[in-house]
């Protein structure tokens, strides 16, 4: 005969969830609870708490992958468990790094792909920090072999990101940033060649600027460089931050002459969570050659097994980013990564005509030649609301989108900016025109008193 048990059912199984012990009470805040606690019952609190976040699809603020197809979502589930840094114990997640590295290399055009120096890191601030260093490590060295001081080393860029702010301080370089003016958003060859000297390590062009969404003119900036040194000697590397425009420009506008097809460039750095449509938590740094990258940064460990070189300011991290970028990268191809940002540059077009009709706004970036989005700030004149209102109202809607100063003598300029990646379609962009819209006719009907400062309308901050 069949034998049958009673299987113990705790309170949760008996009683709604929400009406159990652990639901009744405020769930410990910062301290660690003295006992365990159902798991169940823990998981739904914490995800309730997490709605609070909002919509990260409707998150038009950030530059970051928020949509990700079901097969990443597999590929990270199975990777959860992989430390990438431990190559010998994941021999093929560190070949499949191994092989992103020479396709990005081949991507941006290096002279030799198969060859030359890169790694993954945990995100584009750390491969920009990381090109940084050898940029400080190969001035160093050439002004010890002159037998000149290293003590004053500089580093020239336009508005950058706060990555390179922190690279500055970390590491003892003098950061020479050329703010923005009315009419000039971007660092131009003049500006470099201003600050230029003996103690700078490098310029750093970004390639997709974080307040404007522009490129800035590495050829030109490059040009100039190749002048000085003709008439003085003095010999420049550029390092690109390609955060965002290096998964965009080798694919909607090849021709666009940026990367290693320029000798002077000897580092990229490129955002693998942006645009590169991978999970947060990868990005990527290349040297044209293994010889830019300087020997002496590089670390050798043999205490996981095997002898392992490693180059990152982090050690640990999982290794499922790498591999769903290797499986983006096989996925899309280069036609369907061009569909792609296509796609979402003519969305960033469509939103920033649309913008435009509405009467209140200039454009300053409409969503062509750049990063896939549109960027505007105030016509001159008192409309009966800022753009920080703007902000504010349209957030009770879901979406977030930024709003902030320029920097320079343009710090009186604000503006607002929207950022369309990959996972937004037209009928949403139709949906945020209309959001919009309503929201700049209620402030027509009902004008504000008191406008809201920066910090009261969620205080973005690059």
């Amino acid at each position: 005969m069949p034998l049958f048990t009673r299987k113990e059912e705790n309170e949760n199984s008996r009683i709604g969830l929400y009406a159990s012990a652990d639901s009744r009470e405020s769930i410990p805040k910062y301290k660690i609870p003295d006992e365990a606690q159902d798991m169940r019952t823990v998981y739904h609190l914490v995800h309730d708490e997490l709605m609070l976040d909002g919509n990260s699809r409707m998150n038009l603020a950030t530059f970051c992958q928020t949509w990700l197809d079901e097969y990443v979502h597999k590929l990270m589930d199975e990777c959860l468990d992989k430390n990438m840094i431990d190559k010998d114990e994941y021999p093929q997640t560190a070949e499949i790094e191994n092989r992103c590295v020479h396709i990005l290399a081949d991507l941006f055009n290096s002279p030799k792909s198969s060859s030359t120096m890169g790694c993954s890191t945990t995100g584009s601030s750390e491969a920009a920090m990381l090109g940084g260093l050898a940029l400080k490590w190969k001035w160093r060295e050439k002004r010890k072999k002159e037998g000149k001081s290293t003590d004053k080393p500089n580093l020239i860029c336009g508005a950058v990101q706060v990555c390179w702010h922190k690279f500055a301080r970390y590491f003892d370089v003098e950061l020479r940033e050329v703010g923005m003016e009315h009419g000039r958003y971007n660092l131009t060859p003049e500006k470099v060649l201003e600050l230029v000297d003996e103690n700078t390590i490098g310029v750093v062009p970004t390639f997709g600027v974080t307040f404007t969404l522009m490129y800035e003119p590495v050829l030109e900036i490059a040009k100039a460089l190749d002048k000085l040194q003709q008439d003085t000697g003095l010999d420049i590397p550029i390092h690109v931050d390609g955060a965002s425009g290096a998964f965009i420009s080798p694919f909607v506008s090849p021709d666009l002459v940026w990367d290693f097809r320029i000798p002077r460039v000897k580092s990229i750095n490129a955002s693998g969570h942006k645009f590169g449509l991978s999970p947060l938590g990868v990005g990527w740094v290349i040297w044209r050659e293994k010889e830019d990258l300087p020997e002496d940064l590089i670390f050798r460990v043999n205490y996981l097994g095997g002898d392992m070189p490693t180059f990152a300011l982090n050690f640990s991290r999982p290794g499922g980013q790498i591999v769903a970028q290797y499986y983006n990268l096989l996925r899309h191809g280069r036609e369907g990564y061009r569909k792609l940002q296509q796609a979402c540059l003519d969305h960033g077009a469509y939103i920033a005509e649309a913008i435009n009709k509405l009467g209140h706004f200039d454009i300053l970036y409409n969503g062509k030649g750049g990063i896939p989005g549109a960027c505007w700030t105030m016509k001159p004149g008192d409309h009966g609301f800022t753009l920080y209102d703007l902000s504010d109202k349209i957030r009770s809607r879901g979406w977030q989108i930024a709003s902030y100063p320029l920097t320079g003598s343009a710090a009186d300029i604000t503006v607002q900016r929207v950022l369309i990646r990959h996972g937004f379609s037209r009928d949403m962009a139709d949906m945020l025109i209309q959001d919009y819209t309503r929201c700049v006719k209620y402030f027509e009907k009902h004008p504000v008193k008191e406008p809201l400062t920066q910090e009261e309308a969620g205080g973005f901050h690059h």
